[in-house]
């Protein structure tokens, strides 16, 4: 992938530099005449001789196939209008959640460790 990378960024690099030569080399080159070559003439094209005696016979193709009816659609019935939609009654405040107290602290309290929490003894000695 570093490979890829690299390759392209000196293929880059390589491209620049050679660009600023070109640059470079073309503000050295001196001014261009004000008077311009003759334009060339372009030859005329001959015409293409035609050949008597070949005439090809008219084509006789067979007549296209008649379109066909398109049937009639049956008339669809009428869909019955949507029963008006009672409206939705309102909702009862909500009453509000009284703060519950907080627990008491004892001083000097500690809990005991838990054995579950802890890792295990080492079973081998150094």
């Amino acid at each position: 992938m570093a490979y890829k990378n690299l390759f392209l960024l000196s293929l880059l690099v390589a491209l620049l530099s050679n660009a600023c030569l070109g640059a470079r080399h073309l503000l050295d080159t001196p001014a261009a005449p004000e008077d311009t070559p003759p334009q060339p003439t372009i030859p005329t094209i001959p015409s293409i001789p035609t050949i008597p005696g070949t005439q090809l016979p008219p084509s006789t193709l067979p007549p296209l196939p008649s379109i066909p009816t398109i049937p009639t659609i049956p008339n669809i019935p009428t869909i019955p209008s949507i029963p008006t939609i009672p409206t939705i009654p309102t909702i009862p405040t909500i009453p509000t959640i009284p703060t519950i107290p907080t627990i008491p602290t004892i001083p000097g309290l500690k809990m005991p460790p838990l054995s579950f929490l802890s890792p295990p003894p080492a079973t081998t000695s150094p």
